[in-house]
């Protein structure tokens, strides 16, 4: 019977590789999500709110490690190690064919109030709001973040018939063909990505400067500070060009320059500009008549 038994745990161990391997030859991204305090029932309602797209996969750390590291051997995929890495504590892995974020948002949705029990870690702090029931004017902190709970917290607040804490799948790090990265990229916006962008070719084209280096991003840069120098010099010299001989005008007569700009001046008083004029008018126009009347009182006696 031991015999059996041995062999019939051999032949799940070799299931289970078989599947995990399976899994990472047809699926390119997966979820690694951290399963603490999560129930079997809590599990299965997960498994089929994700049904479709979606495979969850649980397991010891060292088969699921056994399985990974044997398919590196056999296909020569080193990227898979930065999964193996990922592997610690109470992990599973859901691998997806589906959009990521909305795939973590619908994890997020089957999580599972739970009491504070004495000795655990509490994820957040716990807070008693003010209220009749416990007659208190002002929030009260009961337990810090990664504190444990005690006996008398604990207590106190099954009296009060509190749950503070919450318990699912969370999600740690995303595996996407080869490159691993946190959860919260997933939040990012496109506008997100693009002002992060920006300021990456920003810091590119700043320390381009500073070195001297010439690369694409700083050469529209370069360009213009070396017709600025050559400017100066044609400003400080009589050497000239035809756009530097422009600046000599005007900094030779300044009028050329205050005629140049009132035309866009005008320009930009837009619509609203002849109201503004006309209500000036009217203010000068009422200012006058004011002054007439007084003038004609001084001989109304």
């Amino acid at each position: 019977m031991a015999v059996k038994g041995s062999a019939s745990r051999m032949e799940k161990k070799e299931a289970y590789i078989k599947k995990l391997r399976r899994l990472m030859d047809e699926y390119s991204k997966i979820l690694i999500v951290q399963a603490d305090n999560v129930g079997s029932n809590q599990l299965q309602q997960i498994r089929q709110g994700l049904r479709g797209d979606s495979v969850i996969l649980m397991g010891k750390n060292t088969l699921m490690k056994k399985a990974l590291t044997t398919h590196i051997h056999e296909t020569g995929n080193n990227d898979i190690k930065h999964l193996v890495e990922l592997l610690r504590g109470n992990v599973g892995l859901i691998f997806t064919r589906g959009d990521l974020k909305e795939v973590s948002e619908e994890i997020g949705k089957y999580k599972v109030g739970a009491p504070a029990r004495v000795g655990l870690v509490a994820p957040i702090d716990v807070v008693i709001p003010p209220g009749s029931t416990v007659e208190i004017i002002t929030p009260v902190e009961i337990i810090k973040k990664g504190d444990k709970v005690g006996s008398s917290e604990a207590m106190l607040l099954s009296k009060l018939g509190i749950k503070p804490f919450s318990y699912g799948l969370v999600v740690e790090k995303v595996y996407e063909d080869g490159s691993v990265y946190d959860p919260e990229v997933l939040d990012l916006s496109e506008d997100d990505l693009a002002a992060k962008f920006a300021l990456a070719c920003s810091n590119v084209a700043a320390l381009a400067l500073s070195l001297s280096y010439p690369s694409i991003l700083a050469v529209p840069h370069i360009i213009v500070n070396g017709y600025k120098n050559v400017l100066a010099v044609a400003v400080a010299t009589d050497y000239t060009f035809p756009l530097a001989q422009k600046v000599k005008e005007y900094l030779q007569d300044p009028s050329k320059f205050a005629a140049a700009v009132a035309p866009v001046a005008a320009a930009g008083g837009g619509a609203g500009a002849p109201a503004a004029a006309k209500e000036e008018e009217k203010k000068k126009e009422e200012s006058e008549e004011s002054e007439e009347e007084n003038m004609f009182s001084l001989f109304d006696d």
